[in-house]
């Protein structure tokens, strides 16, 4: 096996990444394009999409680490308008976009042009959060498209499957369709939810943070592997095991949570990259495979589909935003009263990727006979392409800007910091008065100066956030605050010098040099969050 195409991409795809953070271009869009151009360039490997690859190996843990890292609490509280989007808007998508295809392409079966539908239906909302984030839309808007991106893939791939058994002769039904869906989303979360308690019951009860970050990184693969196995979504499940797990990793013990986090955001950081690369590298398999539908009209169908796709989404996010407020005073209710602005850009934010891509590419080659084509199998993939490419581009590029233009109210820091402060006030208050009580048992006496020291620092920690409301020092600009954790730095280099120095010396051996380092790296990595 020639690994060399393999490191490429991902060392190739880790610095286009890494350059994009200098650029206003947000990653995706700046590493599609630079794939796209060297597609072509003579001596690069061909790299096709594999979805066997692709959707149990690389989908699980990016739906991991963004189900971690996302708020189970906002996503609740936003669970009617994220289950319109990811359920309702891509069985939408599914059908409005299917039937225009059949309309717009001679000779474009309907069962055919509803798997391209189902393929061009879930967005991927990897771009449009990372953009939101980066001009700060509002928290809501933001956990809207996270929790679309995190459930609409199941949704569309049960769709597809549904709809590829229409196509290819299986004799599916209505029913048989239905109860198809109603398996996988039902069978996806009960294994979810199955499979969460014991998992995070043997996080806990694991004591070595290396056994615990092991296991860590198998548990999305498990779940997926264990809910497709009874044909259940692994979306789904890999989805609800992640939530649990975030929502009570502070149960996990601290040194599990401090690797836990490096490693999966490495994680996250290569297949994002490496999946944003292999979108722009598939440009020579799709184009070679075209076959009679070349030129203009090509070009046609797949102006007239990115059209179709970008429409669809407008007609269906405005109505499920202010129809079931016109008809359910309990919405009224619940839910504030959203302006235009905020619909127009989750209806925007439409962008597709690899999991499009990856589905197109599962079609299989020929019907249930396994003599007749697949009809137009690729022109559907010629048009899954140009409607990736399309969104990421046009949308992607264009989305910075509209969300400048439509001047969402920013987040109040000062708010923010005062909320910070009030919680930390009171957790520090808990802890003294818990230290005083454990100071009154004889078995945890300590000298005056050690128990002065546990107060000393737990009324730094009270007074650190206070302090970034204070003045800023003339000179440098920074807040007392600021220049405490500078300094502690400094000394703590300063230590780490003479460490490394008496090695050298052959005074303390690597050992021990490792033994010192790792407790400095736990103080500065203590100083780094703070000023976080």
């Amino acid at each position: 096996m020639d690994v060399m195409p393999l490191l490429l991409l991902v060392a190739g795809s880790a610095a286009v990444a890494a350059a994009a953070r200098r650029t206003p271009v947000p990653a995706p869009l700046l590493l599609v394009a630079v794939a796209l151009a060297v597609s072509y360039v003579p001596g690069v490997p061909e790299y096709t999409l594999d979805p066997h690859v692709v959707l149990p190996l690389i989908l699980p843990p990016l739906l991991h680490t963004a189900a971690t890292d996302s708020s189970y609490l906002d996503l609740r509280a936003q669970l009617r308008p994220v289950a319109m989007l990811s359920v309702g808007y891509v069985l939408f998508a599914t059908f409005a976009v299917g039937w225009a295809l059949y309309v717009i392409v001679p000779e474009m079966p309907l069962t055919a042009a509803l798997v391209f539908g189902a393929v061009v239906a879930p967005p991927d909302a990897v771009a449009a959060t990372a953009v939101a984030r980066r001009v700060g839309l509002p928290s809501r808007i933001t956990t809207i498209l996270q929790g679309e991106s995190l459930l609409n893939d199941a949704t569309a791939i049960t769709a597809y499957r549904v709809a590829l058994a229409a196509a290819v002769g299986e004799g599916a039904t209505w029913a048989g369709g239905i109860g198809e869906f109603l398996l996988a989303a039902v069978g996806g979360v009960v294994v979810g939810l199955l499979l969460m308690a014991p998992i995070h019951w043997l996080r806990t009860h694991l004591k070595e943070a290396l056994l615990q970050n092991t296991l860590s990184l198998l548990i999305p693969f498990v779940a997926y592997a264990v809910a497709e196995q009874v044909h259940a979504s692994g979306v789904l499940a890999v989805v609800v095991v992640a939530l649990y797990l975030g929502h009570r990793a502070w149960e996990v013990d601290f040194a599990t949570r401090l690797q836990e986090e490096a490693v999966w955001k490495m994680v996250a950081f290569v297949l994002e990259s490496a999946v944003f690369a292999l979108i722009g590298l598939q440009l020579p398999v799709v184009l070679r495979g075209l076959g009679e539908y070349e030129g203009v009209e090509a070009a046609w169908y797949a102006i007239a589909v990115f059209l179709v796709v970008v429409a669809t989404r407008f007609v269906w996010v405005y109505p499920a935003t202010f129809v079931p407020r016109l008809l359910s005073a309990r919405v009224r209710e619940r839910e504030q009263n959203p302006t235009w602005k905020g619909p127009f850009v989750i209806a925007w934010a439409g962008m597709r990727g690899v999991v499009s891509l990856a589905i197109a590419f599962s079609i299989p080659l020929t019907m249930h006979d396994g003599e007749e084509p697949f009809p137009q199998r690729n022109l559907i993939l010629f048009l899954t392409f140009t409607t990736v490419i399309g969104t990421l581009v046009v949308q992607g590029l264009t989305l910075p800007p509209l969300i400048r233009m439509l001047k969402f109210p920013g987040r109040d820091a000062q708010t923010e910091t005062l909320a910070e402060a009030n919680a930390q006030a009171q957790a520090s208050r808990a802890a003294e008065r818990r230290l005083d009580e454990l100071l009154t048992d004889e078995r945890n006496a300590l000298p005056a100066p050690l128990a002065d020291r546990l107060r000393i620092v737990l009324e730094r920690r009270r007074n650190a956030v206070w302090e970034r409301l204070g003045q800023a020092n003339p000179i440098t600009g920074e807040s007392v605050d600021d220049t405490y954790r500078r300094l502690s730095r400094e000394m703590i280099s300063a230590e780490r010098d003479v460490f490394v120095r008496l090695r050298d010396g052959r005074y303390i051996d690597d050992e021990m040099l490792r033994t010192l380092l790792r407790r400095l790296d736990l103080e500065e990595a203590a100083a780094f969050r703070e000023a976080a």
